[in-house]
């Protein structure tokens, strides 16, 4: 018997005009669960945007990740993520984890072979769609270099963040102390993830100190 985590999330505006979104999506998970005769648990994050990965869908990966769950069911895919990348990510993770991921309301479902099948195409457009994006940077920036302009660009951190990493820096902090204060206070990195690597803080302030 397969135990399942079922996954609830409703943003504050949602949780301020009724609370019946919240009711629902449990409602619809446990007689999914019920119908295939899987146990499972509730997995909320209440009052939560859909933007980054929240605290509670956070630990439910970390449970699927070691081996404390079977799968992941949720109501809605975007319930789930708000962006192609972050779902396809967490695609990706089922895939590779081998945990079963179910979305009610587009049968994807990682349980049956049909449902791998359409997880690993999106995951390869999602893939496909980098790709590209990435190709007609690098053209945009070679026809630049051929015009003899300045290839230069905005960090994707903002400013404020930024700014604070450099004066942080100059203070005497160390890179992985900056990093650790960014992760816990759930600040975005440059990947859309409150998760912020030594590396990154690295890279973030000496491409800001060595700027023209």
């Amino acid at each position: 018997m397969s135990h399942m985590l079922a996954y609830v999330r409703v943003s504050t505006e949602e949780q301020e005009r009724s609370g019946l979104g919240v009711e629902a999506q449990r409602v619809a998970l446990a007689a999914e669960c019920e119908r295939r005769g899987w146990t499972f648990e509730y997995v909320d994050d209440l009052g939560r945007s859909g933007k980054h990965v929240n605290p509670g869908l956070r630990e439910a990966l970390h449970m699927l990740a070691t081996g404390q769950a079977d799968g992941l069911i949720v109501a809605k895919l975007d319930r789930l993520a708000r962006s192609v990348r972050h779902a396809s990510a967490i695609i990706d993770d089922a895939l590779r984890q081998r945990w079963s991921l179910v979305v009610l309301d587009n049968a994807l479902d990682l349980t049956t072979p049909g449902g791998r099948a359409m997880a690993q195409m999106l995951a390869t457009f999602a893939e496909l769609e980098r790709e590209m994006i990435a190709t007609r940077t690098r053209e945009a920036l070679a026809a630049r270099k051929a015009r003899g302009l300045h290839n230069g660009r905005r960090s994707a951190i903002p400013a404020q963040v930024l700014r604070r990493i450099v004066t942080d820096r100059e203070a005497g902090t160390t890179y992985g102390a900056i990093a650790d204060a960014l992760t816990t206070e759930r600040v975005l990195s440059p990947t859309g993830l409150p998760l912020w690597h030594e590396s990154t803080v690295r890279r973030a302030y000496l491409a800001a100190a060595s700027a023209p």
